[in-house]
């Protein structure tokens, strides 16, 4: 089953520049490690060396974030909107 993933500006280096690109997976664990093997270097920039997802970045399924969800173990289905989102710090 195919998903599409929206990836954020700082990624699409990896995608060849595709703002959205589809990734299989019954989980977003499973969806990482897809984009992986299709678009290799962007795991590590989503996931730490532990492989979870890494603190200033967060990952939506239809607009929630899986921090509150099941994380990495959170499952998805045909149709889900998945977005990658840089999280955005400010000055003072």
């Amino acid at each position: 089953m195919a998903v599409r993933v929206r990836v954020p500006t700082p990624l699409r280096k990896y995608t060849q520049g595709a703002d959205e690109v589809n990734a299989q997976g019954d989980n977003i664990k499973a969806l990482v490690d897809d984009l992986e093997k299709n678009y290799p270097g962007i795991k590590e920039r989503i996931c730490d060396e532990t492989g979870k997802v890494r603190r200033f970045v967060n990952v939506y399924v239809n607009g929630d974030d899986i921090r509150f969800l099941q994380n990495l173990d959170t499952g998805v289905k045909e149709g889900d909107n998945i977005s990658i989102v840089p999280a955005i710090a400010g000055g003072n």
